[in-house]
């Protein structure tokens, strides 16, 4: 059954700032700058935004954005917990907002110095007060799962053992971001391919996990402009319809250490995602020319390509060898370069790069795109999204 949201609403505009490793200015400055960015493209002034949504570990407030872009009056605000998982999660809260007319114009935007200004990467040290939130922590951290490429590590583990994938499987995935993000001017590794050889080279951090699979760590903010889809056919640009959104949690779910389910590498929450998503739609597999699939560590595509069928339980291994995840392939993922080669922006990037494919402006544009799958964060509870272009 298609659900009441599908292409109620549109994204209308995008904005970046540069991806870098040292922005120096702070994260709210990056913050203003895509937010005006987005609105410069997508053609409006920053007063007609009354809704604004972002997520969990953007230590900027929503008033604070919508006061220093010049705002005045604002209706809708949300906040989306669980990190990266919720990347997608501002789409459908947007979806949402205008189809119900709470709100006109929707910013949804992230913006970090992850790099400059402190470490995603470093070893996770639990509150001093035990919480509901906070007690799973004490089944791994006390025992050296304290970073999120240890968490990972156990499931992709579980899942090289389960399929006889290996370490060149996991590094085929960052092959191909690298390849696409190695022609991309706005990506950090441009015009710095790989080989296989390159990532087989790279030290562990992890086992199996080289620092090769690791996405990086990024200074940089991205927004993406919404409105409703009647609105939207008189703008500026293209509308990329919202044609489904969702959220998902399941089975003894745990922030990344969900260890405790009968298959820990599944992502039965991307699975219960992607039901949503082709229900809502009315699309499948076949009807999705190109994906970008979250990446902040290489293993956890594949069995992503999986809970949305393009290939069977244990077979995306043979599905990235056979190259069906590049430009030209039967899937072409990531064609920004992703999380490994473009920057780490949470998946806020992803969503940009989603709108850009529907709009035939992406530098790695697949031929003939009609719907878009864009993903967040996996081990975590999660979200998704497919953008379609307009009839």
């Amino acid at each position: 059954m298609r659900g009441a949201l599908r292409d109620a609403a549109a994204v209308v505009g995008i904005g970046a700032t540069e991806f870098s490793k040292d922005s120096g200015r702070s994260e709210l400055q990056l913050a203003v700058e895509a937010v005006l960015a987005a609105l410069a493209d997508a053609g409006l002034a920053p007063e007609e935004v009354d809704g604004l949504c972002t997520y969990a570990m953007d230590r900027n407030p929503e008033i604070e954005v919508f006061r220093n872009i010049g705002g005045r009056e604002l209706k809708f605000f949300s906040r989306i917990d669980y990190g990266g998982g919720a990347a997608c999660a501002p789409l459908l809260q947007a979806a949402m907002a205008l189809e119900s007319g709470i709100a006109e114009v929707v910013v949804c935007y992230r913006a970090l110095n992850e790099r400059s200004q402190y470490r995603f990467g470093q070893a996770f040290v639990p509150p001093p007060v035990a919480s509901a939130e906070s007690a799973h922590w004490g089944w791994s951290v006390p025992f050296g799962l304290a970073t999120p490429a240890a968490w990972v590590a156990m499931a992709a583990q579980r899942y090289m053992h389960d399929f006889a994938a290996t370490s060149e499987d996991f590094g085929r995935v960052t092959l191909a971001c690298r390849r696409h993000a190695a022609v991309n001017p706005h990506a950090w590794f441009y015009r710095r391919p790989l080989t296989l050889a390159d990532h087989q080279a790279s030290r562990w951090i992890v086992e199996p996990l080289r620092l090769l699979d690791c996405c990086q760590e990024s200074d940089g903010a991205v927004a993406v402009v919404a409105t409703r889809t009647d609105r939207a056919r008189h703008l500026r640009q293209p509308p990329a319809l919202i044609r489904a959104a969702a959220q998902g949690a399941t089975d003894d779910q745990m922030n990344m250490t969900s260890f405790y389910r009968r298959d820990i590498s599944a992502l039965s929450e991307m699975r219960l995602v992607a039901r949503q998503l082709y229900a809502m739609s009315g699309l499948g597999p076949r009807d999705i020319q190109t994906a970008v699939l979250y990446d902040h560590f290489s293993p956890f595509v594949l069995p992503q390509l999986e809970a949305f069928g393009f290939c069977g339980r244990g077979e995306a291994k043979d599905f990235v060898r056979d190259g069906h995840i590049e430009i030209g392939g039967q899937l072409p993922v990531n064609t920004h370069g992703g999380q490994l080669g473009e920057a780490y922006i949470h998946g806020m990037n992803g969503i940009a790069e989603g709108v850009r494919q529907v709009r035939g402006t992406s530098v790695n544009q697949v031929a003939a795109v009609e719907n878009v799958l864009v993903t967040a964060g996996t081990g975590v509870p999660t979200s998704g999204a497919i953008l379609a272009r307009d009839a």
